[in-house]
């Protein structure tokens, strides 16, 4: 449902009571305060996959960068205002970021216990010990950060990050940062690629033998926790009935023993002697499929095989699909979205063999996607706010800084976003963060009565005198430089529509916007109070003009990023 807030509704959120990690219970509220002119209880938007052939205005490029990219940046919306929708998106799909250089140490001075170098990388050294390895997965939680902080115009972190959800691990429970690493550059590798071979990889993965106990599930002592979360969370799903039995989760277990970790490779590798070698007998749900059992090396072929039954299930695609449907457009799934979204790009993804690309371009060239029901209607993640916030401001990072710094601006910023409940790397358990899944509630869970004003906290903060984390650089947003950049700056309405655009998931009112601009114009009621005012700090600079612009700019930012309308996407 589509509605449009003011800050009154998040205020009213916190006063009514909602406690620490209670999630919002809020469509009285947003009924109650949604905006005159949009009708109460809007319905959510019914249009289908057809490609969409509506006006491609900023409003249009504006929503698509929003839910693809962290963050709007201006640039960014004049790169695609130039383009067609088509090839908008197709940009934004096919833009793949070079491979990363690997995280280093940035933990110490001196060489650490492995010899491992100051600036140096740690992903093939030897594991040391677990304070090291502490060390080095703060260095990988900060390194992705900055990844994140740094990404080009492409969904490509976006979905690195619906990847992490999705196959959830614990990076302190993995308890070896190297695994852990490896983990991530296979989410990454398969970023917008195949969804099978993913899962395939992922049932092999060290970091997830260790995360749900894959290492330990032997021929005599079946150990079932991957074999109940790769059809429960990973493939097939509980959502629909009927669904896979409990003897299901047995046979899979007795089908994924004998996979065993190389700690000096680091490499997953099979031992026949601890793999069942019996047949394995599934349910009707999979249609009494057998699984013959083997012995010696081919018995890592019935892994192979377990992954074939899984994806024959429709449900399997039906499942992904809606994950990606609420990551990138709406929570609610209801019989239309379900029969007009959904199932066909559920079709889409197995005509394609589960390539995950071309499911993604066909949503997001939908009429669904870009309806005007579909804009401005979900809460954005800590993750949006934050790295958003870097990416929207164009915030400087300067590039002398040295290497122990870059890592703990990203380290601190990381923080920010944990603050608020989500932090990278670090999944409340193998479901993932509840604000995915957790029905009815879903993104609601991100706002309550302790991440609220984190949230408005950090951004105040951000527009005033920034952080340090402990380096010689101070990392906040340059309001008069962010202002500068716009070319019309000088006419207080058109300033006050593109802070707007930029920051806010919905328009706003016209008296809404009359009271900024009464901020812009000091309480004035022409246009040249502002005016006048720019153009003396453009044409001269100096403390007095400065002051003058800065403090009116800043109020005006501060005022907008404490909206509700700040919060949606």
């Amino acid at each position: 449902m589509s509605k449009v807030l003011n800050r009154t509704f998040l205020e009213e959120m916190i006063d009514s009571g909602i406690e620490n990690s209670a999630p919002v219970k809020n469509d009285q509220l947003f009924n109650k305060y949604a905006n005159p002119f949009v009708p109460k209880n809007l319905a959510k938007s019914t249009a289908g996959l057809t490609a969409y052939t509506g006006p491609w205005t900023e409003t249009e490029v504006v929503h698509l960068l929003r839910r693809l990219t962290f963050g709007v940046k201006q640039s960014d919306v004049n790169t695609f205002s130039a383009m067609s929708m088509d090839s908008a998106v197709n940009a934004l799909l096919n833009t793949v970021p070079p491979p990363p250089l690997p995280p280093v140490n940035n933990y110490d001075v001196a060489p650490d216990i492995t010899g491992v170098f100051p600036g140096q990388t740690w992903v093939n050294a030897p594991y040391g010990d677990q304070m090291v390895d502490g060390q080095r997965e703060n260095s990988l939680k900060a390194w992705w950060t900055g990844l994140m902080i740094n990404s080009n115009s492409s969904v490509y972190e976006k979905m690195v990050y619906f990847w992490h959800n999705h196959f959830a691990i614990e990076f302190d429970v993995v308890g070896d940062a190297r695994k852990s690493y490896n983990h991530y550059m296979l989410l990454r590798a398969h970023a917008l690629g195949n969804f099978k071979a993913l899962v395939r990889e992922m049932t092999t993965d060290p970091a997830m033998l260790v995360y749900l106990n894959g290492y330990l599930n032997v021929s005599y002592a079946p150990d079932e926790n991957y074999a109940r979360e790769l059809q429960e969370l990973f493939t097939v799903s509980k959502d629909y009935l009927p669904h896979y039995t409990e003897p299901d989760v047995q046979q899979a277990a007795r089908v994924l023993t004998g996979w065993r970790i190389n700690n000096s490779t680091l490499l997953s590798y099979f031992d026949p002697s601890l793999h069942h070698t019996g047949n394995k007998t599934f349910s009707s749900y999979y249609n009494n499929a057998v699984i013959n059992g083997q012995s010696g090396m081919n018995g890592a072929l019935e892994t192979d095989q377990l992954i074939n039954m899984l994806f024959s299930k429709f449900e399997t695609a039906r499942y992904i699909c809606t994950k990606l449907y609420r990551y990138f457009v709406y929570y609610v799934v209801d019989a239309t979205v379900e029969a007009d979204v959904i199932t066909p790009m559920a079709n889409l993804l197995i005509q394609n063999n589960f390539e995950i690309k071309p499911v993604l371009m066909a949503l997001f060239k939908s009429e669904h996607f870009f309806d005007m029901l579909s804009q401005g209607c979900f809460i954005r993640t800590p993750l949006d706010y934050v790295i958003g916030t870097f990416r929207t401001f164009n915030i400087n990072i300067p590039n002398n800084l040295t290497t122990s710094e870059y890592y703990s601006i990203w380290g601190a910023t990381r923080n920010y976003s944990s603050y608020m409940n989500l932090a990278v790397g670090q999944p409340p358990n193998v479901a993932g963060w509840p604000a995915f899944y957790q029905t009815p509630e879903y993104h609601e869970i991100w706002i309550n009565s302790t991440t609220l004003p984190r949230r408005q906290s950090f951004t105040d903060m951000m527009l005033n005198g920034g952080f340090t984390a402990g380096t010689s650089a101070n990392i906040r947003i340059d309001h008069l430089a962010y202002t500068a950049a716009y070319p019309n700056a000088g006419d207080p309405d058109m300033l006050i529509d593109y802070y707007v655009k930029m920051l806010l998931g919905l328009p706003i009112s016209s008296p809404h916007h009359d009271n900024l601009k009464s901020i812009l114009l000091s309480g004035q009621t022409q246009n040249y109070y502002w005016t006048t005012a720019w153009d003396n700090y453009v044409n001269n600079p100096n403390v007095p003009n400065t002051n003058i612009v800065s403090q009116r700019i800043r109020t005006v930012l501060i005022e907008l990023t404490r909206l509700a309308e700040h919060h949606l996407s």
